[in-house]
């Protein structure tokens, strides 16, 4: 897939869930469509996980409609896609205004059995252009290939979050994170294994990974969220990986601070 690829609607009558989740997003936020967007792809119910976001096609409508108003120019760049199943994830770069305000999501969708969305969870950060290797946010390959190698590269991911980052076994990591590419996209980090393990080899380690929320895979791109500290505060991380064979070559990360219980529109983040 080429950057710019779902810019314009989507009109094909059997949509796929990942054709839903995109379209939500250009017709709903970027055009401003946000009713129709929900009549059309919204189930029978839309629980919401955006911690600012109440249920329902009443709560997405409470908290975009004055979001639309404020911001009037939109710019939604989906950067890539994925869907597992019932499952989807996406990839998407917001530019408000002309510039005023940049944000990165990593947004989590699943659907009932005839593909419409039901429940959404989302994990935000401000975009920054350039990391110490010159790397965005979200530049890098996008592509799907290797379509029949998903279980596969789910196994590794779930391996590497699980026995790797959970558990906090930095072997498992050295293992699956190739040695001789590895392309980070985290803004504060450089290319190469050893940069990112600098951050898990120490004893206390800022961040810790507790749980594996969602994984979400397709050929050689597998995304997940979880549950994470940092600096002992709650967090919720989504990273994003990019595999060939067997390895991991590339990777991009939002990390989004969970506010206390008593901001909650909703259930929680997780």
């Amino acid at each position: 897939m080429q950057d710019g690829q779902w810019g314009g609607e989507i009109m094909t009558m059997a949509m796929t869930t990942k054709e839903r989740a995109i379209d939500l997003y250009m017709r709903g936020i970027r055009d401003g469509q946000a009713q129709e967007a929900l009549d059309m792809h919204i189930g029978d119910r839309y629980t919401q996980h955006s911690t600012g976001v109440a249920d329902g096609k009443e709560g997405f409508l409470e908290f975009f409609l004055p979001f639309l108003q404020r911001n009037p120019v939109r710019d939604m760049q989906i950067k890539r896609a994925l869907q597992d199943g019932r499952k989807v994830f996406v990839h998407c770069h917001q530019n408000l205004n002309n510039g005023e305000a940049e944000w990165v999501t990593m947004d989590f969708f699943h659907s009932d059995e005839n593909g419409k969305i039901i429940e959404h969870w989302d994990v935000i950060a401000p975009f920054r252009a350039s990391n110490p290797s010159g790397r965005s946010m979200v530049d890098g390959a996008t592509e799907i290939t290797d379509f029949e190698k998903t279980d596969m590269n789910r196994a590794i991911v779930r391996r590497l979050v699980e026995d790797g980052l959970i558990a906090k076994n930095v072997n498992v990591l050295r293992e699956i994170i190739s040695e001789e590419t590895y392309i980070q996209h985290n803004p504060d980090v450089s290319d190469g294994r050893e940069h990112f393990l600098q951050l898990f080899e120490v004893e206390n380690s800022p961040l810790e990974y507790h749980d594996l929320v969602h994984i979400v895979a397709e050929g050689n791109f597998v995304a997940v969220m979880c549950r994470t500290t940092w600096e002992g505060d709650d967090c919720c991380q989504a990273d994003l990986f990019r595999l060939e064979d067997g390895k991991i070559v590339e990777h991009w990360d939002t990390a989004e601070m969970v506010g206390p219980k008593e901001t909650w529109n909703n259930s929680g983040k997780f």
